[in-house]
């Protein structure tokens, strides 16, 4: 890619719009999964029996395994969600920002 072909592309209005638009859904995506993982980590770090607690008087799971697959599980449903956004509303502007760039070529 040249340099005129890159300034063309930064300077356009959708390129901007995509990335302020996709690099912010990123980051809160990112900042909710890390937040939810780590506040885990700190829970078996600094009150382990608080998820060693047994579910029933009977069984032998504690608590720690659903919580854990809970995180997984959200975890795969953030990125379904970050993916359909990025399939359709960050694909409809690329293909946009496409047409406006090879107009001008």
């Amino acid at each position: 890619m040249n340099q005129e072909l890159a300034e063309k592309i930064q300077a356009n209005p959708k390129y901007k719009e995509l990335v302020s638009k996709r690099s912010s859904f990123a980051l809160k995506l990112a900042i909710f999964v890390l937040t939810m993982f780590y506040s885990y980590i700190l829970v078996i770090a600094f009150d382990k029996e608080l998820l060693a607690v047994k579910i029933g008087e009977t069984g032998v799971m504690t608590w720690a395994f659903p919580v854990a697959a809970g995180i997984i599980i959200i975890s795969f449903i953030t990125t379904l969600i970050y993916v359909r956004r990025a399939n359709g509303e960050f694909e409809d502007l690329t293909n946009s920002l496409h047409e406006d760039i090879k107009d001008s070529l």
